[in-house]
């Protein structure tokens, strides 16, 4: 699994990379968000390899059926982010790559919630990225 968020990592950070607003209208750019994903989930597949390789001493292998799941959620992400809104998509997919990795519900979804709202805070209100309230646009 480790691998497969690594290469996951890899393909968020290359597609990420290239993403330039028409004009300059945020501090950061439309590429921070994507690049600080992409360097967790990085981080995170780095140590379940370590973790794996400490364990077993055996060579990593990619969990193709594990990718290709991350890879469609990724896609529905991005088709869904602006109908639904940063908060409600982020949490959704957290939760639902959380599980991949074995993470319980409970703990994925609070995690996800509390963690799509900390990110939220950060890139729309500390660092002037705009994102998009979805469908909690009646909180603004």
């Amino acid at each position: 699994m480790g691998v497969s968020a690594l290469v996951f990592a890899a393909l968020m950070a290359w597609f990420g990379h290239d993403l330039q607003a028409p004009f300059s209208y945020e501090p950061v750019g439309p590429r921070a968000f994507p690049l600080l994903i992409a360097l967790i989930v990085a981080l995170c597949g780095a140590w379940l390899l370590f973790k794996n390789w400490r364990s077993t001493k055996q060579a990593p292998h990619i969990d193709w059926p594990r990718l290709l799941l991350m890879v469609v959620y990724v896609f529905g992400y991005a088709l869904l982010f602006e109908r639904l809104g940063f908060i409600i998509a982020t949490a959704i997919v957290t939760v639902l790559i959380g599980r991949l990795f074995g993470g319980g519900w409970g703990k994925m979804i609070i995690g996800g919630v509390v963690m799509s709202v900390l990110f939220f805070l950060l890139f729309d209100r500390a660092l002037d990225v705009v994102l998009p309230l979805g469908l909690l646009e009646f909180l603004s």
